[in-house]
């Protein structure tokens, strides 16, 4: 098995936040992050594919089609946005980094047939670096596994 890692950037802001905390309790757990303006990274995401190399291309994954799924599907929803007010999968999840790493994983796996089809390469890592200190990965279940339900899949996630 091989693997290969993309990188892509991002510049994206946000608010952690929980409604279900009282003011004072989100200004002890997150700090100078619960500014109520919020504040912004340049984010590195990072996403693994693995499988065998195409006998014929010596490939795993066309990586246009890769770059396409990423662009279209993660960038253009996360780029120079406020994420918790322009992306909907934080209406109701607070903005963590841990979250976005979810969702991540959750976009990219339920675009991955139509953009790479169903052949062996899989999604087997997504990784995002917040900042010099803060990292945050995923690693993503073999493809049998990959099909379990969206509610199993948003129980990670923590919530509001």
């Amino acid at each position: 098995m091989i693997a290969i890692t993309r990188r892509y950037h991002f510049s994206a802001s946000h608010r952690l936040h929980s409604p279900e905390l009282s003011d004072a309790e989100n200004a002890r757990i997150y700090g100078k992050c619960n500014n109520p303006y919020g504040h912004g990274h340049d984010y590195t995401l990072e996403v693994t594919v693995s499988g065998p190399a195409d006998p014929k291309t010596g490939r795993i994954v066309a990586l246009e089609d890769l770059d396409a799924l990423v662009s279209e599907q993660v960038l253009s929803l996360f780029s120079g946005r406020n994420l918790n007010l322009d992306v909907a999968q934080f209406q109701s999840l607070v903005a963590s980094t841990e979250n976005i790493v979810l969702v991540i994983r959750d976009l990219l796996l339920a675009n991955w047939n139509s953009y790479l089809g169903r052949g062996a390469a899989r999604l087997s890592r997504v990784h995002v670096q917040e900042t010099a200190r803060n990292s945050f990965e995923i690693a993503v279940a073999a493809r049998s596994e990959q099909t379990e339900s969206k509610y199993k899949l948003e129980s990670e996630y923590v919530s509001r």
